[in-house]
């Protein structure tokens, strides 16, 4: 990872240990739950080609996904379903996830690397790290298992949904699921509350 910051070696060098790294995958989009990762990885490894999930392609996180998984400490994904985003918001949902994902590690850590700016609710010492899915390796690793395993459920549910191509754009608002919305309308897995305006009355 190029410009990043060794948050994970600094604070192992201090008896900070274990550290996770946590982020969000799909808080943007029309359909389907928000995910997020926790990883806690070596203090020591380095995995080459590690970078914020979205500036990788499918291949490459596919292949990452699974040297992350056998080389981290621990890891986890949790998220928080569409009924619940609608329920509070977006915000208040990556949040939940993030600290869902810290909860279900099997090994506990002592402290957080939060990506982005707010960490509001999470249950443990934690600082947040703006960019940091581009910054820190844990943070990273964390943003592409939440990123596969959201992007694997969305193909999965376009099985159950094939009219509005979940498996090509995984629930954001491109113009093909505008067009599936606009002939068929939404379906379960859809956020009502990110529709209001779409849906809204021309005045």
């Amino acid at each position: 990872m190029t410009d990043r910051i060794e948050l994970e070696k600094e604070l192992a060098a201090r008896g900070i240990f274990p550290v996770c790294g946590c982020d969000e995958a799909g808080a943007g989009p029309l359909a389907g739950p928000v995910y997020a990762g926790a990883v806690i990885l070596p203090p020591d490894l380095e995995i080459p080609g590690l970078d914020d999930s979205k500036k990788l392609t499918e291949k490459k996180r596919e292949a990452l996904y699974d040297i992350i998984t056998q080389q981290a400490v621990a890891w986890a994904v949790a998220s928080v379903s569409p009924e619940e985003i609608d329920a509070t918001n977006i915000l208040k949902a990556r949040l939940k996830a993030m600290d869902l994902a810290i909860r279900a590690l099997d090994v506990v850590p002592v402290y957080a690397l939060i990506d982005g700016n707010q960490n509001c609710g999470i249950s443990i010492p934690n600082e947040t790290v703006v960019h940091g899915d581009s910054r820190v390796a844990s943070i990273a690793a964390a943003s592409i298992l939440a990123k596969v395993t959201r992007d694997r459920l969305m193909s999965e549910y376009d099985k159950k949904y094939p009219q509005y191509g979940f498996a090509q754009h995984k629930g954001y608002g491109t113009k093909p699921h505008y067009d599936a919305l606009r002939r068929v309308g939404p379906c379960e897995i859809h956020r009502l509350s990110f529709l209001k305006k779409f849906y809204a009355p021309e005045k």
